[in-house]
């Protein structure tokens, strides 16, 4: 069983920085995993992927809105993974969640408790 628990939103003014943090339990969590995505979901709208990394080679992936400005990071042997975001927007004002797809699974099926992010303008 895969447990993942997000810490390091909050409040910040537009142009700041922010590093969340995932932190997932599970003896065999390592071998078990193939990748882990950081989704996002603002008031009123979809929940959406904001990036996602291929938990052994490290591939990464990012959308339009946030290339250039998060860097999705994991530490193998911590079982933790990260996002870095920096330049922060009103418009990335949202609840993020982490969340895991496991290897052999055709989605993502583990999921944090989400962690608050705001940024004020």
């Amino acid at each position: 069983q895969v447990q993942l628990v997000e810490s390091g939103g909050g409040l910040v003014q537009a142009g700041g920085s922010l590093r969340l943090s995932c932190a997932a339990s599970g003896r065999t969590f390592s071998s078990h995993a193939y990748a882990m995505a950081w989704f996002r979901q603002a008031p009123g709208k979809e929940r959406e992927i904001a990036a996602s990394i291929r938990w052994t080679i490290g591939s990464t992936y990012y959308t339009d809105s946030v290339k250039g400005r998060f860097t999705i990071s994991r530490d193998i042997r911590g079982n933790t993974g990260y996002l870095q975001m920096n330049d922060l927007k009103p418009e990335d004002t949202a609840v993020y969640y982490c969340a895991v797809q496991a290897v052999g699974a055709t989605s993502y099926g583990y999921w944090g408790q989400g962690t608050q992010v705001t940024v004020s303008s």
